[in-house]
């Protein structure tokens, strides 16, 4: 060994203490000499049940060992808490920060060398990994994969997607109930995570152009055998990274979270990237900020899939994945160094796109200039933002009178009122569901267009919210108003018949009334009280910072790389 090993503080001690810790991890029937000093590689698995896009790590956490044991490592796997997207109440946006802390805490407490990060539903990778950031050893990410792409009477469906699709056909009367609960089996066909480029399609995709994964880790299928063995050529690398002492803040640089920033732009990405790479940036100590994510709004749209085009993530894998969108990136990709040692640039190297109706080049894309903007007014000081690829042309210049929710209640109350006094050039707001308001910062912004305009064929409008959205959604959606009405932003002032004025093309969001009036309105303004009075909940309501900001809890932000000196007994 060239150094000594951060496992020699548990393992190599020849006394009480080392005892201990030896002889307990002996009863599961590993040798002497998986002790002798070999790095110990832990396998930070967020495996569950009750989280369906996760499902498959457990079989993944294997192929991971067999390449941990090849390249003379000694695996260990350990579950942090899984977050559900679909499954979890009020939001799974709520414990993104506490999976950090958990992360962070077990892989400070053990004798670990390395990590594997197994993660896949939308909020498990960012939490994994700023919880790895802020203890700083090799790190490496395996993604869970998508699904197959959905089936339904003949053609493909894509998960979230065509949810929020069908549900409006309902209640249109386009669609029968019937069929709406028949493609409910056909979107979800296997293990893995949705297959259109939501939430976690984009964080996989990211983690690639930042070079935290290896190349094809992101669209790989959840299923398919190239993905188990991906897993195997990562457990034999996160050894050799132990060895080149090849930390993850030698990787996550600004030069890397700015190729994210691109990428995000290229593939079409989650609006919810925004809120991960600030806060994960928090983390390392890079100076990224809300201005940061212009770098990408002139960026075409390349990838021609859900939410923003046609195909689904099966699709862009079988067209060549994100080697080919950096390779259409090319100059355009600041020089960073990658999980592999080398720079990002390799991730590109032999590159070829088999089906360019999927992955268009650079020249000729799909959208121009479809990156998320970021916007500003007095309705959003701190910012907000808008994914244009995902919307309405027609509504990226707009000025129209508000209709103000106070909070989700009221909106689902009376969305479906036929007397609701809204057109379609009406502007619907929605208060109360930003980081302290919901709390958790939900994924309610994509309100439903009220019940007698869908039935006029309305199927879009411009939507304001201190909300997020999923990634799989889509519609002129502005988000993450910051700071959030809860927290005394401006936009708790807004009422019913303001006007609001909205440029995506010049970044403004304004509502067109006097400061004074502000003033006045602020005076007579208090806070909600809040939803939560003990627990996790009212501290992540107590410390939960902006969305601006990445929604972490300020006393989380940094990183402490300081040695465990106290023992247990």
């Amino acid at each position: 060994m060239s150094k000594e090993r951060r496992n020699r503080a548990w393992y190599g001690k020849h006394d009480k203490d080392g005892f201990i810790h030896r002889s307990w991890m002996k009863n599961q029937g590993f040798p002497d000499h998986a002790f002798d000093g070999r790095p110990i590689i832990g396998i930070c698995n967020t495996w569950s049940e009750l989280t369906p896009c996760n499902s498959g790590l457990r079989d993944l956490a294997e192929g991971v060992k067999r390449g941990v044991w090849e390249a003379g490592g000694f695996p260990v796997e350990f579950p942090v808490m899984s977050l559900g997207e679909t499954q979890m109440k009020p939001t799974a946006m709520l414990f993104r920060n506490l999976l950090a802390m958990d992360v962070e805490e077990s892989i400070r407490a053990y004798g670990i060398d390395g990590v594997v990060l197994l993660g896949g539903c939308d909020k498990t990778t960012p939490g994994q990994l700023m919880g790895a950031a802020s203890v700083d050893l090799p790190t490496i990410v395996v993604s869970s994969g998508p699904m197959l792409n959905g089936k339904w009477q003949g053609k493909d469906i894509g998960s979230g997607t065509d949810v929020w699709k069908f549900s409006e056909d309902v209640r249109a009367g386009d669609m029968t109930l019937k069929d709406f609960m028949a493609a409910e089996s056909g979107m979800s066909r296997s293990k893995g995570t949705c297959m259109t480029m939501g939430t976690a399609s984009t964080m996989a995709s990211l983690c690639e152009a930042m070079g935290v994964c290896l190349p094809t880790n992101a669209a790989l299928p959840a299923v398919d055998s190239r993905r188990m063995a991906l897993a195997h050529v990562t457990g034999k690398r996160i050894v050799e990274m132990v060895d080149e002492d090849l930390k993850l803040s030698k990787i996550l640089t600004r030069s890397a979270f700015e190729n994210a920033i691109l990428a995000n732009g290229a593939v079409g990405g989650s609006t919810n990237s925004v809120v991960h790479l600030l806060a994960l940036a928090g983390r390392v100590g890079v100076d990224l900020t809300l201005d940061d994510f212009d770098l990408g709004s002139d960026i075409p749209l390349l990838v021609n899939c859900m939410p923003s085009g046609k195909y689904l993530m099966e699709d862009f894998c079988y067209a060549g994945g994100m080697p080919v969108i950096l390779k259409e990136l090319g100059e355009r990709l600041r020089s960073a160094t990658t999980c592999l040692g080398g720079d990002i640039t390799a991730y590109a190297e032999g590159a070829e796109c088999f089906n360019r109706d999927v992955i268009h080049a650079f020249d000729t894309p799909l959208k121009p200039a479809a990156g998320i903007k970021v916007l500003r007014g007095n309705l959003a000081p701190r910012g907000a933002i808008v994914k244009p690829s995902a919307a309405s042309e027609h509504l990226l210049e707009h000025e129209g009178e508000a209709y103000v929710f106070e909070n989700i209640e009221q909106l689902k109350a009376t969305i479906d009122d036929p007397d609701l006094p809204v057109t379609k050039d009406s502007i619907l707001v929605l208060k109360g569901c930003g980081p302290k308001g919901y709390p958790g910062m939900a994924e309610v912004g994509n309100m439903p267009i009220p019940r007698k305009l869908v039935r006029e064929g309305v199927r879009d409008m411009v939507r304001i919210s201190d909300a997020r959205m999923s990634g799989t959604a889509f519609g002129t959606v502005i988000l993450h108003v910051s700071p959030e009405a809860n927290a005394g932003g401006n936009l708790a002032l807004v009422q019913t018949g303001d006007r609001i004025r909205f440029s995506a093309k010049d970044g403004v969001l304004d509502v067109l009334i006097s400061d004074t009036e502000l003033e006045q309105r602020r005076a007579n303004w208090a806070p909600d009280a809040p939803h939560y009075t003990r627990g996790y909940a009212k501290m992540y309501i107590d410390h939960v910072m902006q969305a601006d900001q990445g929604a972490d809890l300020d006393f989380l932000v940094g990183k402490d790389t300081r040695p465990v000196t106290r023992e247990s007994h």
